[in-house]
């Protein structure tokens, strides 16, 4: 049976949001199955996709964010010490964007929202109910907004683990 060949471990530069700035880095193959891991749960997510105003709740994309933080944790734990924590790794780069990114954003609107849906009516359904809230455009330009900076972070995780985009 024939050997498959070695993987080619490249240089990568990166360009990421959330002040994290540039980054360059060579990952190692563990650096890489991390960033697939991570690259998975954020572009399968209701989160990173674009959320019609018609369609969908701000809730709904704020509990798949949610998520990430716990998916995040497994995905580092997994990998151990070697994807790293400093800026230049995926771990590094995966902590900043859930403290630098998805916190700031969770911690503002969370609050807001959960305020807003503890008045619900019965017989109101929470499509209908959210639809009500006076801040719900403002809470998807900035789901909208944040979005777009978690799509580059997905760009990000494919160019580590070499998935074309």
């Amino acid at each position: 049976m024939p050997k498959s060949s070695p993987v080619v471990l490249k240089k990568v530069t990166l360009s990421l949001p959330f002040g994290i700035g540039g980054v360059e880095m060579e990952p190692d193959s563990t650096e890489r199955d991390a960033a697939w891991e991570l690259y998975v749960e954020l572009v399968t997510r209701v989160a990173v996709q674009s959320l019609n105003p018609q369609k969908g709740l701000v809730r709904e994309a704020m509990n798949s964010l949610y998520s990430l933080f716990g998916s995040t944790r497994q995905i580092l734990r997994k990998a151990g010490p070697g994807v790293g924590a400093s800026h230049d790794s995926v771990g590094g780069i995966a902590i900043a964007v859930l403290n630098n990114g998805l916190r700031p954003f969770l911690s503002k609107w969370h609050p807001l929202l959960q305020e807003w849906e503890e008045q619900k009516i019965d017989g109101v359904s929470p499509q209908a109910h959210e639809r009500a809230w006076d801040k719900e455009m403002t809470a998807r330009g900035e789901l909208d907004a944040l979005r777009s900076d978690l799509a580059k972070y997905a760009e990000a995780l494919g160019a580590i683990c070499g998935v074309e985009e």
